[in-house]
């Protein structure tokens, strides 16, 4: 494969925010067409609900999870229209895998939209809520934080054998996030959890600590397993259908973080995510040293903040990743790739 020069970030949730895409919305019709065509694939006004809300609707995840997809969608439309833009490769963080893989000409944007409505359904439902959390560990080495899981799933597994409790899914703490360098975010039951953060308080490591999230689920562990099947089935449909196309542009999987052209491993590989680590750091850490700019598609600047993060660790990695979500940054991004 020739080197890699440019990259495309798609965002996943927890960056949706009533009001998004607006601008867009207003100033190109592609941007237009392409939240309309998501309401005709979802069956109701997603234009109503990103512009008008309520949050509370927009922050469930069976809306936040198309919401984000169209609206960076649509800004990757935008770019490619106003100065044709071609990237070398493309990767998203979690739920950003899809809009990746659109972007990409492998999975249809119409049946990617429904896809992920389902995923999240399926990720909801997976865990009865007020029984799964996730927690953003910040500071500490990668290993440590995966021994300090295992630690904790143990302690808290006894804990449950000794006492009562009133939980219905299994006693586990594990990493789901590997986002940059000193941030890794966990995820598992309530009470595993709670163990894991008492661990690391007790351990009183300077500059380590651990930060409650607030989440709907327990997103990317082996709790998830029952959203995983419920995708499995999915792409088993949609492989019937030939609802796959040959990559236009590689991508960087979140379970593999390596470059592939290969569109076969698609649909393992995304149902496989639902209830595996997110392996962000290490996807962008593969573009480094030759890839030296992104550009960011939907709301925030998130990956942003973690490119910035993971480039300061690797030696000769200069990476500028520009967010393309309004007309100023469009026309900063414009002028970035000449």
């Amino acid at each position: 494969m020739s080197t890699l020069h440019t990259a495309g970030f798609f965002p996943g949730q927890g960056s949706q925010q009533v009001g998004m895409g607006k601008i867009f919305y207003d100033e190109f019709t592609v941007f237009r067409q392409t939240i309309e065509e998501a309401s005709d694939s979802l069956g109701f006004n997603l234009k109503k609900l990103l512009f008008d809300g309520p949050e509370s609707e927009l922050l469930l995840t069976e809306n936040a999870q198309p919401a984000i997809l169209a609206v960076s969608t649509g800004c990757y439309r935008v770019a490619e229209s106003e100065f044709s833009l071609k990237l070398d490769v493309h990767l998203g963080h979690s739920l950003g895998e899809y809009s990746a893989l659109v972007a990409s000409e492998a999975i249809p944007y119409a049946k990617a939209i429904m896809w992920v409505r389902e995923r999240g359904l399926a990720m909801q439902k997976a865990v009865p809520v007020g029984e799964g959390t996730m927690s953003a560990i910040i500071g500490a080495e990668d290993a440590q934080v995966i021994e300090w899981c295992k630690e904790a799933s143990q302690v808290a597994a006894s804990a449950r054998k000794n006492g009562d409790h009133s939980f219905t899914v299994d006693c586990v703490v594990e990493p789901a996030n590997f986002n940059a360098p000193g941030q890794v975010v966990v995820s598992g039951s309530v009470d595993a959890v709670d163990v894991l953060e008492k661990l690391i308080k007790d351990k009183a490591i300077r500059g380590v600590m651990a930060k409650r999230l607030q989440v709907s689920a327990p997103f990317h562990c082996s709790l998830m397993k029952p959203a995983r099947s419920k995708m499995e089935s999915i792409f088993a449909t949609a492989v019937k259908e030939s609802q796959l196309s040959p990559l236009q542009t590689p991508y960087i999987p979140n379970r593999t973080a390596r470059i592939t052209q290969e569109s076969g491993v698609v649909f393992p590989l995304l149902a496989e995510q639902v209830d595996h680590s997110v392996m962000w750091n290490q996807s962008v850490a593969a573009l480094l040293p030759t890839c030296k700019k992104a550009f960011e598609f939907g709301p925030g600047k998130v990956l942003q903040g973690l490119a910035k993060r993971i480039a300061k660790n690797i030696p000769d990695a200069s990476l500028e990743v520009y967010p393309i979500y309004d007309l100023e940054s469009l026309k900063v991004a414009e002028g970035a790739l000449k």
